[in-house]
C-alpha cells in the first residue's frame, strides 16, 4: 500500500466521520466539530492529489495547495465565527439550542 493510497483512506475515513457526525448529532457544538472533521479530510484529499502530481514527474502543482492554505482560513475563521454565536445563543437563553423547551404539565 503506498502511501498516497493510505492519506486517501485516511482522508475518506475523515470525511465520512464528519458526514455521520452532521446527520446523527442535534447538538450545535458537536456538528460544528463534525463539519470540521469534514473540511480535515477535504484537505488532506487535495494533499494527496497535489503530492500525487509532484510523485509522478510533474511540477508540484501549486493550486491544490493554494486551495488547502485558503480552506484552512477559512474554516478557522468559519468555525470561529459558529462558536462564538452558539456562546451568545447560550448566553441569552442558558441552553445551547434554539429549540422550544418542552411545555410543563401542570400549567
Amino acid at each position: 500500500m503506498t502511501p498516497a493510497t493510505l492519506y486517501g483512506l485516511c482522508s475518506a475515513v475523515l470525511v465520512g466521520a464528519g458526514l455521520y457526525g452532521m446527520l446523527v448529532n442535534p447538538q450545535p457544538l458537536r456538528k460544528i466539530l463534525s463539519l470540521n472533521l469534514l473540511g480535515s479530510g477535504t484537505f488532506l484529499l487535495f494533499g494527496v492529489i497535489a503530492r500525487r502530481g509532484a510523485a509522478a514527474g510533474l511540477g508540484g502543482d501549486p493550486v491544490p495547495q493554494a486551495m488547502v492554505i485558503t480552506g484552512i482560513v477559512v474554516a478557522f475563521s468559519a468555525t470561529a465565527l459558529a462558536v462564538a454565536l452558539l456562546l451568545r445563543v447560550f448566553q441569552e437563553t442558558g441552553r445551547p439550542t434554539l429549540d422550544q423547551p418542552a411545555p410543563k404539565d401542570g400549567g
